[in-house]
């Protein structure tokens, strides 16, 4: 038999290598930055559907509305402006009567009410009190009879929505919902 030479090799060594610190730090770098920018106009974006949550919710509020109308030969309802609390069942208020026909509370909130007026009071929203009991074909605001497109019912509690420029949601007569007062005048 023949002596044969066993060769050891040295081991081998890996193509792999580590990530520097500098290169690390850099990822961070650009990670953060990317951060920087993309959060604000995300909850810039969450903060706008909020918003059309808030009018959304009040052109519910006008169907039913509309359903309670319907409902008493065409008259608005007599309502408060609103109550102190929640719990206080001494005034007909939005909630209150307006409840059997938007068949859930939660219509009554607005997503952007962070004082917590809805969990308080029952509603984040204000019922125009200028117009109890008028009916709906001889409507009359501060002297406004023929435009009633500029005739607002229902408003925002606060001004929830400041952090998008629309301050305040309101309900119109003829069911729009608009981010502004828009009072129209004619002669």
């Amino acid at each position: 038999m023949k002596a044969g030479i066993i060769q050891i090799k040295p081991p081998q060594r890996s193509s792999l290598r580590a990530f520097t610190l500098i290169e690390i730090l850099t990822v961070i770098a650009i990670v953060s930055l990317l951060a920087g920018l993309g959060v604000p106009g995300y909850l810039r974006i969450k903060r706008q559907a909020r918003a059309h949550n808030c009018a959304a919710n009040l052109r519910h509020l006008g169907v039913a509305l509309n359903l309670y109308i319907g409902e008493h030969n065409l008259r608005m309802p007599t309502l408060a402006l609103g109550r102190e609390d929640k719990n206080d069942d001494s005034l007909p208020t939005l909630d209150t009567e307006l409840l059997p026909y938007a068949n859930s509370e939660e219509s009554f909130r607005c997503p952007s009410d962070h004082e917590g007026l809805w969990e308080k009071t029952g509603s984040s929203y204000f019922w125009n009190s200028l117009i109890n009991g008028q009916t709906l074909g001889n409507m009359n605001f501060m002297g406004m009879t023929k435009n009633q497109t500029g005739i607002p019912l229902i408003s925002d509690k606060e001004n929830f929505h400041k952090h998008i420029g629309n301050e305040v949601n309101i309900l119109y007569v003829d069911g729009h919902v608009a981010s502004e007062l828009q009072f129209s005048v004619q002669p």
